[in-house]
């Protein structure tokens, strides 16, 4: 009898599995389904946040225990060379605004990297104020041009738990303060696929905005999705992400032809790595 339950408990897992499967889908432009995979060095094995910047030999990653800034090429056998910043500490983050190296910590302070590529690389920090009800964890931003702002989003905040929604914060560039409400939020009834989700709360592990379309691409590791939207929050497309090719998504970037760029935290089953997804633009 206890082989017959376990039989059937083996069967439902595995059908559960090939439905998730079959409701992968890809954004207009890419095919999620033939990444190509970039191993990344044993440094890196906790990547967190990536940018690219001028050439697939010229990525910018940290990982999220040590106040570092790593080159990564993604084809070299040479170690990363590295410019550290700041103490050892639970950062999530890297952008590049065009004018300044900005890395987020996980509990909302952005740190400014100063002299980057020099030996004496240090930052400036901008703490998040303490703003609303209970703890707040970040591990998402990306820098909006037309507002000229700094975008961090929540992973986790208390506050939003009851909103049923993810709440949006600002940091304007030209005052270099956050601002102190949301600027706005993704109502979690807004992205179709949550429900299906391993969590009910959207909790995003990494944005980029899109070089072409001008539409933000959020990572959520722990929800397996992909969620696009514009740059006021509307949610436009969600996607399901496959477990087979992403064990942990803690980091996005894109080249200025668009190919998309995704990274993979590792652990003691899987290796660190980073995919890609070429581009083809839409008639």
């Amino acid at each position: 009898m206890k082989m017959i339950t376990l039989y059937c408990l083996l069967i439902a897992i595995i059908s559960c599995q090939g439905n998730q499967q079959k409701d992968i889908s890809s954004p207009k432009g890419y095919k999620m389904e033939t990444p190509e995979r970039f191993k990344v060095r044993e440094s890196l094995q906790e990547i967190s946040g990536i940018v690219y910047y001028k050439d697939e030999e010229h990525f910018m990653a940290i990982n999220d225990e040590q106040g570092k800034v790593f080159q990564v090429g993604l084809r070299t056998k040479q170690p990363y060379p590295f410019w550290k910043f700041g103490k050892s500490g639970d950062y999530e983050e890297i952008l590049n605004t065009g004018k300044q190296w900005i890395v987020l910590k996980s509990n909302g302070s952005l740190h400014f990297v100063n002299d980057l590529f020099t030996d004496t690389t240090s930052s400036t920090i901008y703490h998040f104020p303490k703003t609303g009800t209970g703890p707040k964890e970040f591990e998402a931003a990306y820098y909006d041009p037309a507002r000229n702002s700094t975008i961090v989003i929540c992973k986790n905040c208390e506050e939003d738990k009851k909103k049923k929604a993810t709440s949006v914060y600002a940091f304007s560039m030209d005052s270099l303060q956050f601002s102190p409400e949301p600027v706005f939020s993704y109502p979690y009834a807004d992205i179709p696929k949550l429900s299906g989700s391993p969590s009910k709360h959207f909790r995003p592990s990494a944005a980029a905005v899109h070089p072409i379309e001008n539409k933000v691409y959020i990572v959520a590791s722990i929800n397996r999705l992909l969620v696009i939207t514009d740059l006021s929050g509307k949610v436009l497309e969600t996607h399901r992400l496959s477990s087979r090719d992403f064990n942990q998504p803690e980091g996005i970037t894109f080249a200025p032809n668009g190919d998309m760029y995704i990274s993979n935290e590792g652990d003691e089953e899987h290796t660190a790595d980073i995919l890609k997804y070429k581009y083809h633009p839409q008639p």
